[in-house]
């Protein structure tokens, strides 16, 4: 049996349903199906849950939502009209749209939740009337009903070991097509909370793990995952498998194609998952699989640069004599709820990398001036403009002369390093550069690397 999930481009239209329900009727293993909310039609349109969470905002601050509440069931009596579907099929949705503000929530951020994931929910109710509709036998199931039980804050979900259990007392026979909204969870309080935004493909791998599934299939708009962006460089390799650890690492950094948290159940539950094309089905896509027995065929795997970081550089003449540094450092970043991406080091040298959409200016001014109260450095730096490539390959594990390959090329453009740093999987080499020299370190490491 296969889970498969599609993605918001993958069901924007009439159209991308049609694709969808061709590949899930195709192969009779694919049996457990799971929705993400309607995305772009093209360049300049709203995605649906965009729309929801204009709706939310317009209920909180008690302006009139009707228009909006209109906009978002147009995408889906337009999608509904593609199949001939009768306008009274569409009734319950409607109806559940409509009826939102008046159910009971916590509060605001609950709220906020609950409407965010109405994209999916919606979706998957029309996707289960759509094959009930062209004779197929379907079943729409709510992570209620299924037992997908979440603790966090409302909207950065986490699933919790329960709903493992409760999975594997769901029940379904052999002929049905089951049909789940990703996106979305209940905490035990029975109350609706999100994951973070994209979370349609942890509701799959969660899925894929809980049922059992040979594989976790996630439909997108592109062929395959690319050892580097096509923005970037131009007709990058595909890359035909790579493993659980080397996705991380490259999600981590930016490829954006899965999302980084959905490989934590399927690792756990050793099941492969296979990103493939919804336009294009026959393509074989890309297989992420466990690293035991893995042979890699390139040294490395994929190139990306994340440019959403920012540093702080302290440096203390004999700060590696002194205990406890690091630590009144980290307690300061935690009494403001700020958590560091990374900390390489030296004997009088301290950077902490943080993401730069987590902290505001305010925020960088006050941390800055309690390290310069409480430690009193002799330089402190703030880098705005900071930027990690990362070069991620299992086949570097046994290879000498990696990161020569490596910084040559950014040598040769002239392309400043100030940190360079490797894990001790040994998988993964981790550059430091300025924001303005990031695209052009991977398309220089890139070129080093795979023949065009």
């Amino acid at each position: 049996m296969k889970v498969v999930k599609f993605g918001g481009s993958s069901l924007a239209n009439g159209e991308a349903f049609q694709n969808a329900i061709n590949i899930i009727t195709s192969d009779p293993q694919r049996r457990v199906i799971v929705t993400s909310a309607p995305g772009k039609r093209f360049a300049d349109d709203i995605k649906v849950t965009d729309l929801l969470i204009k709706y939310a905002q317009a209920v909180i601050s008690g302006q009139n939502p009707q228009e909006i509440v209109e906009q978002i069931l147009n995408r889906y009596q337009e999608i509904a009209a593609y199949f001939g579907l009768p306008a009274d099929k569409l009734i319950p949705l409607a109806d559940r749209l409509e009826g939102l503000p008046n159910h009971t929530y916590p509060n605001d951020n609950y709220l906020l939740a609950a409407f965010k994931a109405h994209g999916e929910r919606l979706n998957a109710q029309l996707m289960t009337i759509l094959l009930q509709h062209l004779g197929y036998e379907a079943r729409f199931v709510t992570p209620s009903e299924a037992g997908i039980i979440v603790t966090g804050t409302p909207n950065n979900a986490n699933v919790i070991p329960e709903t493992y259990a409760n999975l594997s007392h769901f029940t379904f026979n052999e002929n049905e097509l089951l049909i789940f909204p990703g996106f979305y969870g209940l905490t035990l309080a029975g109350h609706i909370a999100t994951f973070s935004r994209g979370g349609s493909d942890i509701t799959g791998a969660i899925l894929a793990r809980g049922l059992h599934a040979s594989t976790y299939e996630n439909f997108t708009d592109v062929d395959a995952i690319y050892s580097a962006n096509p923005q970037i460089v131009d007709h990058p390799q595909p890359i035909t498998t790579m493993t659980y650890r080397e996705m991380r690492e490259l999600s981590y950094a930016g490829f954006s194609v899965f999302h980084d948290e959905a490989l934590i159940p399927a690792i756990q539950g050793n099941i492969p998952i296979n990103v493939r094309n919804t336009n294009d089905p026959e393509k074989p896509g890309t297989m992420i699989v466990p690293d035991k027995d893995f042979q890699p065929s390139d040294i490395v795997t994929g190139v990306v640069s994340g440019k959403h970081f920012a540093a702080l550089y302290l440096h203390k003449y004999l700060l590696n004599k002194q205990a406890g540094f690091t630590l009144r450092i980290l307690e300061i970043l935690a009494k403001h709820n700020v958590s560091y991406e990374h900390m390489p080091s030296g004997i009088d040298d301290i950077t902490i990398i943080l993401d730069r959409n987590a902290i505001n200016d305010q925020l960088i001014d006050t941390i800055c001036n309690e390290i310069q109260e409480e430690i009193n450095p002799d330089r402190l730096e703030w880098i705005d403009n900071y930027a990690i490539t990362m070069v991620v390959g299992e086949g570097m594990r046994n290879r000498t002369g990696v990161i020569d390959d490596i910084l040559m090329p950014l040598a040769e453009k002239h392309i400043a390093v100030p940190m360079i740093n490797q894990g001790a999987s040994r998988i993964a080499i981790m550059i430091g550069t300025y924001n303005e020299d990031a695209d052009d370190a991977v398309r220089a490491i890139y070129h080093r690397f795979f023949a065009n």
